[in-house]
């Protein structure tokens, strides 16, 4: 494969003994995730984190299998025969008809500030417009960049290079299951919780999918998608008598089953105001609790209009990073 296709880089050129080559596969996966546990220290990384924490080989082979071509879209950087460096390429479209193509590098602190990292920016800018060219959405098209807020070096280059802050997600941690609040039971009449059981699940996806009707930067998700990575042991309902007013979508994290997400708490706009949030967000982890989590986590949009902030530090959660979303044109 040339890494070259489309205009990206096949070497910085900056520096001596330094390559950007193709990601090859499963060889690379312990290098990758060297490369993030080298990261974590300098950036502040959340190790538990479920937006995004310090992954093993396992899960970034998972994520690169779930990319598309990722030989083309995902390049590597030696240096002196070492992978100190790696970027990532994904794209999909949102609910308003914009696609968006995210880029996210991770470089190790002792090659940081030489110019590689604006190359590894260069050649996903470079490979994104080839994409956008070829899939026909220039259009509609803008760059994504993801960076913690600890992460000052991303910070920095991505300001000086044109990119903007569009919103941010703030991730909560109840630290202790075991601490959950009572909740006294008591529901407006006609309202029961209960489990999702599967004929219920298309409600409960209508039920999340409304949430977000107004809501910006959100991706379109659909039902075969909701379906394709439901796991609803812990997923509990409200139903005001025969129709579904609210969800918790809580799950265990696979690779840690000691830390559960609640992944959706939504409450239908007719239904709000009546406590059927908290029900519910208590319910869902006290389910998580029964198998087997120690702690719970969650995040949220740090501009949101129906105060959920409030309720989840109500019950104990606390905030541990936030997560900033950036955008530029990509001007083809």
């Amino acid at each position: 494969m040339d890494v070259n296709r489309g205009g990206g880089l096949g070497a910085p050129g900056r520096l001596p003994g330094y390559l950007f080559r193709p990601y090859r596969g499963d060889e690379d996966h312990l290098a990758m995730a060297a490369v993030r546990l080298g990261c974590a220290g300098r950036d502040e990384v959340d190790a538990r984190s479920v937006v995004e924490g310090i992954p093993t080989a396992a899960e970034i082979a998972e994520a690169s299998a779930e990319l598309d071509n990722p030989s083309e879209n995902q390049v590597l950087v030696e240096h002196n025969g070492d992978i100190v460096g790696y970027a990532t390429i994904r794209w999909w479209q949102e609910r308003d008809g914009t696609w968006l193509y995210l880029h996210r590098g991770y470089l190790l602190p002792d090659h940081r500030g030489a110019g590689i990292g604006s190359d590894m920016l260069s050649w996903a800018e470079s490979r994104i417009r080839h994409l956008v060219q070829h899939h026909g959405t220039a259009r509609t098209a803008v760059f994504g960049a993801n960076a913690m807020a600890s992460e000052t070096d991303s910070t920095q280059l991505l300001l000086e290079t044109g990119h903007r802050r569009v919103f941010s997600l703030v991730e909560l941690e109840l630290a202790d299951l075991r601490s959950l609040p009572e909740y006294d039971g008591r529901l407006p009449a006609g309202v029961t919780v209960g489990a999702v059981d599967p004929t219920s699940y298309h409600a409960a996806w209508k039920t999340v999918v409304d949430s977000y009707a107004q809501a910006a930067f959100t991706e379109k998700w659909t039902f075969e998608r909701f379906l394709a990575t439901a796991v609803p042991t812990c997923w509990r309902a409200a139903w005001h008598e025969d129709q579904l007013a609210g969800v918790a979508l809580c799950s265990l994290r696979r690779h840690d089953p000691t830390v559960g997400e609640v992944e959706e708490l939504s409450v239908r706009a007719e239904s709000r105001r009546l406590g059927l949030g908290r029900a519910l967000l208590l319910d869902g982890l006290r389910s998580l609790r029964e198998h087997g989590a120690e702690s719970a986590r969650l995040y949220t949009g740090t501009a949101n209009p129906h105060r959920s902030y409030d309720l989840y530090e109500s019950v104990g959660f606390r905030r541990q990073n936030e997560y900033v979303r950036y955008r530029k044109p990509i001007g083809i």
